[in-house]
Order: structure tokens, then sequence, then C-alpha cells
């Protein structure tokens, strides 16, 4: 499992998030305190746009790991 700290300004960084995490075959989970919501839910992420989030990743995905890079925090 691998965790990566990130925060999202527009819908359209996480409309690019929700596309690639949709991509992998390995559940991702997006947190905010005691909040956790799917990282393939546009909704859910959305939700918790405005504010730094870990996301945990349970698998390896090359091109979802650089869209993390670009939006970390």
């Amino acid at each position: 499992m691998e965790l990566k700290k990130v925060k999202f300004n527009q819908v359209d960084e996480v409309k690019e998030f929700v596309s690639a995490a949709v991509k992998c075959d390995f559940d991702i989970d997006v947190t905010y305190n005691k909040v956790i919501v799917d990282a393939k839910s546009f909704l859910g992420v959305l939700s918790l746009a405005s504010l730094p989030v870990v996301v945990e990743m349970h698998g390896e995905n090359n091109h979802f790991q650089s869209v993390c890079q670009k939006f970390a925090c």
C-alpha cells in the first residue's frame, strides 16, 4: 500500500484524477480525517476537493502515480 497526500483546486483536476483511478484494477481510497471515499467516485472525491487528502493505493499503476504526483501537496 502506498500513500500520497494530494489537493485539488479545480473540478478539472478532480476529473483527471478520477479518470486515472477508474483505469486501475485495484482499490484506491481517498481519506480526510475519518472520512473515506472511493477514488473512482467523482462525487465522493469532489466533496473533498478543497482539502488536503491522503490517497491510499492498494496496487501499482505508473500513470496513476504520475497523476497523483501532479497534485501532490
